[in-house]
């Protein structure tokens, strides 16, 4: 595959709506891939607001490699260590990656890690597990499923499901 933009065949859809901050996504990418103490290759963060009547609101939000359709990392990654792989995720040579970070500066999810050797590393869509059928481990592990994976028609066709549940239940 090529560097240029694609529409990916698979993505991660989050469902903030539904995240209450547990970290069990974390926590199976750490342990479905090895991945070392320090970096997170995909991360929840808070986000703390007031409603209206001036209660403290929390709200939690996986990050990670959202495999861009038109990935800004790859456009930076001078080395060419980023390409455009399988089922259209954006793939990682680890053997070109220099560690200059302007794939980091470029992600607007802050998904590329750094490890101690200083060479980047990142989500890699389980592409592993996705080709046995397979979810991620992160959606497979989450316990109120604000994570779901498929190709854009699928996700599409779920999310409009939900919407029209959600809708139909205010209704009655």
């Amino acid at each position: 595959m090529s560097r240029e933009s694609v529409r990916p065949e698979t993505m991660l859809l989050v469902d903030q709506s539904r995240c209450v901050g547990c970290h069990a996504c974390e926590t199976a990418c750490k342990m479905e891939n090895d991945v070392p103490p320090g970096p997170r290759w995909i991360e929840v963060v808070e986000h703390e607001t007031l409603d209206t009547a001036g209660n403290v609101v929390l709200t939690f939000l996986p990050l990670n490699c959202r495999h861009c359709g038109d990935a800004p990392c790859i456009r930076a990654c001078p080395t060419l260590a980023l390409t455009r792989g399988e089922l259209g995720l954006v793939n990682l040579a680890v053997e070109r990656c220099i560690g200059c970070g302007e794939c980091l500066f470029a992600c607007p999810f802050g998904a590329p890690q750094f490890g101690e050797d200083r060479i980047m590393q990142k989500c890699h869509g389980c592409l592993e597990r996705r080709s046995q059928g397979l979810p991620t481990a992160c959606e497979q592990l989450c316990p109120t499923q604000a994570l779901k994976s498929g190709t854009p028609r699928e996700l599409s066709h779920h999310a409009r499901g939900a919407r029209a549940a959600a809708v139909a239940s205010r209704q009655g």
